[in-house]
């Protein structure tokens, strides 16, 4: 526990720290009384309200529509599987911004829906849940769908023989092995929504807005510093409230599981119901996911000649130091290095929590590591900025600091992805091996690593996915000369001009080129490896 312990005090709670003190230190001194007359403010109270029950609607809605296909591309073989996986995969490290308008163009004034029904969503809270279920569909195929590949089948199959219905069959046996993965990847939805910026900001106008946008607002439009301060400690306080909640939960129901090798368990669809499950399951990614990605690249696609995408490779002198595509070099540069940090500190996490001797103090932990996801990205980046710009620390010039930043979003879903199947590793078979003999490195080489691999190649999958997507932190640190994809498409989409605007989308569909690629080269990987274990 002591690296990752000491990455997390280091490069978040230190940061965190340094911006929320300056915030809170106006006027000579802090008043507590403050909180209470900030949250005295009706519109406060209203974002607040709204927070907090659009995160739980767009969680429920996102298992709801989820939850099918991480049974489908759990159990089912069929051609074009890898391929679906990383088109699920790819709408989670688009920009929020990119999905916001997206939505937008589908569901605004002259939007896709306008254009054919004459219906609008744009001014109803519905085109925000749509795209937090756009954007969270492959935190619970990926999650829940990773540890449901590898449950014994033959379980469930004996509970049929002894007369259990499909469904009770499931709800008995398969719902209570899933349990820890589904709180986790509910709780990561719940993060997600509850801190939703650019998604809110585009959809929401000036009716809908969370506690991320109001923070936003706080700081950079009004300049209240303090009234920014005050609501991120709210932030933080629920944030905090829900992890503690979720640890206790998840730690009651663990329970050593029965976990084969994946590739067993997939089989080809038998029967209509088994097809028809798997027709709605690619219907449902078709018009919820793949509609919203086909908008951006018709209108990458509109002017002639690819005239948005020739622009990309050309220096305006204006929005960058450099032309825009060199943005794609930059972003896989820090992406790998984000992913090595955030696999090197998660998997260290996630076998010293997985332990069942572990003390309090290490369970604790445990939610702590969710933190980075609940508090507002803006003020971590300002962190950054504030808090690594002198000795000892003096990271501002350097390059590492973005990779640094990404990672700390990457790490909880490393530990999220490996614990689940770590605690489901039966102790037996650690202590059979010491027994014969083997030292604990010889332990978890021969025993947990052949059982965690394949977590451990989901888990490097979603850091870089999630590196490659990041923005919030990003947006403040990043270098002029050195801009990440999702900067750049922020940047495009801040200037006037349908060129600037065809050049995000552009770039936008490069981003999506790039994220299917590096997620299909991971699945074959981990399919090519898949029979050694």
């Amino acid at each position: 526990m002591a690296v990752p312990v000491a990455f997390f005090g280091v490069f978040f709670a230190y940061p965190v720290a340094a911006i929320v003190g300056r915030g809170l230190d106006v006027d000579g001194g802090w008043r507590p009384g403050r909180i209470v007359d900030v949250l005295g403010q009706s519109g406060i109270r209203h974002v607040l309200w709204f927070t907090t029950w659009q995160a739980l609607a767009s969680t429920a809605l996102t298992l709801l529509v989820a939850l099918p296909g991480a049974y489908v591309l759990a159990r089912y073989d069929f051609p074009g599987r890898q391929v679906l996986r990383a088109v699920v995969t790819v709408p989670f490290v688009l920009p929020t911004v990119v999905v916001g308008t997206a939505f937008l163009a589908l569901v605004g004034r002259g939007g896709l829906l306008d254009e054919l029904w004459g219906v609008r969503l744009d001014t109803t809270v519905w085109a925000i849940l749509l795209a937090h279920v756009f954007f969270n569909y492959a935190v619970v195929v990926r999650t829940v769908g990773g540890l449901w590949a590898q449950l014994d089948p033959r379980q469930e199959e004996a509970a049929r023989m002894l007369g259990a219905s499909p469904f009770a069959a499931w709800r008995t046996v398969t719902l209570p092995a899933l349990g820890p993965a589904l709180a986790a990847a509910a709780l990561m939805v719940f993060l997600f929504t509850f801190t939703s910026f650019g998604v809110v900001q585009i959809l929401g106008g000036p009716t809908f807005a969370t506690l991320e946008v109001e923070i936003y607002r706080q700081t950079s439009e009004i300049f209240d510093l303090s009234t920014a301060a005050v609501l991120t400690i709210v932030q933080f306080l629920a944030v905090g409230a829900i992890l503690a909640v979720h640890a206790w939960t998840v730690r009651r129901r663990e329970t050593a599981l029965r976990l084969v090798d994946a590739s067993r368990t997939a089989r080809r669809p038998r029967g209509p119901r088994q097809w028809a499950l798997l027709g709605a399951v690619l219907a449902t990614v078709a018009v919820l996911l793949v509609l919203p990605l086909a908008v951006l690249v018709q209108r990458s696609l509109d002017a002639p000649d690819f005239a948005y995408y020739r622009a990309l490779t050309r220096d305006d002198g204006g929005t960058f130091l450099v032309p825009p595509i060199q943005a794609i070099g930059t972003s896989l540069q820090y992406a790998l290095a984000a992913t090595v940090i955030a696999v090197a500190i998660g998997a260290l996490a996630a076998a010293a929590l997985a332990r069942r001797d572990a003390g309090r103090l290490v369970r604790g932990f445990d939610a702590l590591l969710m933190l980075p996801l609940g508090v507002s990205a803006v003020t971590v980046g300002f962190g950054f900025l504030i808090a690594l710009d002198e000795p000892p620390l003096n990271l501002r010039s350097s390059w590492i600091l973005v990779p640094l930043a990404q990672a700390l979003v990457g790490v909880p879903f490393v530990v999220r992805t490996m614990l689940p199947v770590l605690r489901a590793v039966d102790d037996r078979l650690r202590e059979a091996a010491a027994v014969l003999g083997a030292s604990p490195w010889r332990v978890w080489r021969e025993v947990d690593l052949p059982l965690v691999r394949r977590a451990l190649l989901v888990a490097a999958g979603f850091a870089f996915a999630v590196s490659l997507g990041e923005f919030g932190a990003t947006v403040f640190i990043a270098r002029p000369g050195h801009p990440t994809l999702p900067v750049a498409v922020a940047r495009l989409l801040g200037r006037p001009g349908d060129l600037n605007y065809g050049q995000a989308m552009a770039l936008s569909t490069i981003l999506m080129v790039v994220c299917a690629v590096a997620l299909l080269i991971l699945e074959r990987l981990r399919t090519d490896r898949s029979g050694e274990f």
